[in-house]
């Protein structure tokens, strides 16, 4: 599948940043057993990558604006598009010294993610889409799962850390889905999450409270692998009040109705 030139300058930006997070990784590992920490050495991480994507993509494309997790938002000469970018989800898993977590980057165009990568440089997979040419996993095209009851299917979700909101409502999720199917998994990282629907690992997935950069390339990546999504209250989108729900066309309504009780 030949990339779009917006592409591979996402791919690129995703894959050195990569790299550079790779090694910091490591050195986290050393550092779980250390009386400091690994805290502030995984800040300068998060920090170091986000600077490395930014330099790639405005280089590239300097007058797109720009909305970063560690840097905010900046506008661009050209207001029909930005970079959303996420350097480092699932930051808990990585200083931890777990192997679960990604860069983020989507490229969005009039208000529409047209363009997405979530890359996961600890099993080197690159899950990535633009509108209208289907979802890939590296060089192999991806789809939803084919599963169509809720009981043969496994969901993932993210449940909120201290001191943020929708934990009541995120346990009382919990508590009617999880009767209903084969598993629900949390495994901390909203981007894999939903790459991993894309890839049919995953059946479906919801979370309350995210941040647009924790699921903007990821929307486009599930929707191009034929998943729907929407946000969990009728007519509104993710991206509204950063609640979530996505799944294959059989369990999206299924899955919605058993959340909304």
């Amino acid at each position: 599948m030949a990339a779009s030139a917006n592409m591979n300058l996402m791919v690129k930006a995703a894959r050195k940043a990569g790299r550079s997070l790779v090694k910091d990784f490591r050195e986290v590992e050393n550092l779980q057993v250390s009386s400091k920490g690994p805290g502030d050495f995984v800040s300068k991480a998060d920090r170091e990558a986000e600077r490395i994507i930014k330099e790639e993509l405005m280089g590239g494309r300097p007058t797109y604006g720009w909305l970063g997790e560690e840097t905010g938002a900046t506008d661009g000469e050209d207001p029909t598009r930005r970079w959303i970018v996420d350097p480092l989800d699932g930051t808990t898993n990585f200083l931890h010294g777990m192997p679960h977590w990604a860069v983020s980057i989507a490229l969005e165009h009039k208000g529409e993610i047209v363009a997405g990568v979530v890359f996961d440089p600890a099993k080197d997979e690159l899950f990535w889409a633009e509108k209208g040419a289907g979802a890939w996993m590296n060089d192999r095209r991806m789809r939803v799962s084919g599963r169509r009851t809720m009981i043969e299917s496994v969901f993932a979700t993210g449940v909120p850390f201290a001191s943020q909101r929708n934990l009541p409502e995120s346990l009382q999720d919990l508590a009617r889905l999880m009767p209903t199917c084969a598993g629900v998994r949390r495994w901390g990282a909203a981007s894999l999450d939903l790459a991993y629907v894309a890839a049919g690992r995953f059946d479906g997935y919801w979370e309350r409270g995210l941040n647009i950069w924790d699921m903007a390339a990821g929307l486009i990546i599930v929707r191009e692998a034929g998943g729907f999504a929407s946000g969990l209250r009728e007519g509104e989108r993710p991206q509204d009040r950063g609640d979530l729900i996505v799944a294959n066309e059989a369990l999206f309504d299924p899955l919605k109705k058993i959340l909304l009780g």
